[in-house]
């Protein structure tokens, strides 16, 4: 397996050989070449600018942090082996910003093995908040909850036969139980559900089965190309249906994949908008990105830094030579405020981190709230 080091830049993610001499490691396993990929990308991108920033001015107490990056792809077997590498091998202190719900949960062996503490993972699988996970600690709100939202905002203006595409994985299963408690809530019932399956969802069955039910709108629970081929292929069928999806598709990347089928999609949000710029954390990562170069801020590229931002602030509570089992310490007391009031806080019976859920439209090919 090829380990990949990513410095922030606009054109490439690449690491320099001349910051080989970090004192504090990181490991993150996440999918550099698979389906999600770009999100993942723009996540790097975010993440790269706080540990930029950190190192130029001289790191964390006297030391820099360099992040050993291994692209899994997607697939849980790969994030496994990936994590055993870093935390074995590599001797990582922390995981942090893994990606994927069946990837995070194939690693949680080898955390309570280890002792060592995941931060940020970018998922929001009700699994890696209750019970709660002693070496998980999240950035982000739950899947479940977003799902929720999704359908009281649809029921709110009017819609109520609502469809829904689950991806028949850990992630799906999750979110659908967000999502039904939303139907309930409502009063209402799905008008069809199709399974999908994670990588090579069967579009010629799910469209028509939409289709037929007649669907106002569809709750689209899926990941990257997952979702923009199937929403590409909704439109081609004639369906105008509203369409909504998930934060773990609140990418750039998601949009370029919709091209001309992107206007109007609805996606659930779990940070502030990246256009808000009189907010302290958007004008903090925009500040970052302008002194980078040309870097457009994105929701994923915000996950990335917010959840770095945890792990800084948490190294730096925990003060010189930090190892896992002080990091961990620190984590399980911890109030901090991420920007603006958004509050990140952490005690042995509460991993859960931030609680924010949003809506926006991709609109003129941008997220617009």
């Amino acid at each position: 397996m090829k380990t990949v080091r990513i410095l922030c830049c606009a054109a490439a993610l690449v690491l320099s050989a001349a910051n080989a001499a970090a004192q504090i490691l990181i490991g993150q396993s996440a999918d550099m070449s698979g389906p999600v990929a770009a999100s993942v990308k723009e996540t790097i991108v975010g993440s790269q600018l706080v540990i930029d920033h950190v190192n130029a001015q001289g790191g964390i107490n006297g030391e820099k942090i360099e992040v050993i990056r291994l692209d899994d792809g997607l697939d849980p077997k790969r994030s496994a082996e990936n994590s055993r590498i870093l935390i074995e091998d590599k001797k990582v202190i922390a995981l942090l910003l893994n990606r994927g719900t069946p990837n995070a949960l194939a690693v949680i062996p080898l955390l309570d093995k280890s002792g060592t503490p995941m931060i940020g993972p970018s998922t929001g699988a009700m699994a890696l908040h209750k019970p709660v996970q002693k070496f998980v600690f999240n950035v982000r709100s739950t899947y479940q909850r977003e799902a929720e939202k999704a359908i009281q905002h649809l029921n709110t203006v009017g819609m109520q036969r609502i469809a829904v595409v689950q991806a028949e994985d850990s992630f799906g299963k999750d979110a659908m139980e967000g999502a039904m408690k939303g139907f309930d809530k409502a009063g209402l019932k799905p008008v069809a559900v199709a399974l999908a399956d994670r990588n090579k969802p069967d579009f010629a069955a799910i469209v028509p089965k939409l289709t037929a039910a007649n669907a106002q709108a569809v709750l689209w629970i899926g990941s990257g190309t997952s979702v923009s081929e199937g929403i590409k292929a909704l439109r081609a069928s004639g369906s105008a249906a509203q369409v909504i999806t998930l934060s773990n598709n609140a990418a750039s990347g998601f949009i370029k994949d919709l091209g001309t089928a992107s206007g109007g999609v609805i996606v659930t949000q779990v940070l502030p908008s990246e256009r808000a710029m009189a907010h302290p954390l958007i004008k903090e990562a925009s500040d970052l990105a302008k002194a980078k170069g040309d870097i457009e801020l994105s929701p994923a590229l915000l996950e990335g830094f917010v959840a770095t931002k945890v792990l800084v602030e948490a190294l730096r509570r925990t003060g010189p030579k930090p190892t896992r089992a002080k990091l961990l310490a620190t984590l399980n007391d911890f109030r901090y405020d991420a920007g603006g009031g958004l509050e990140v806080g952490y005690s042995p019976q509460d991993h859960t981190g931030i609680d924010y859920v949003d809506l926006s439209i991709i609109s003129g090919g941008r997220f617009k709230r």
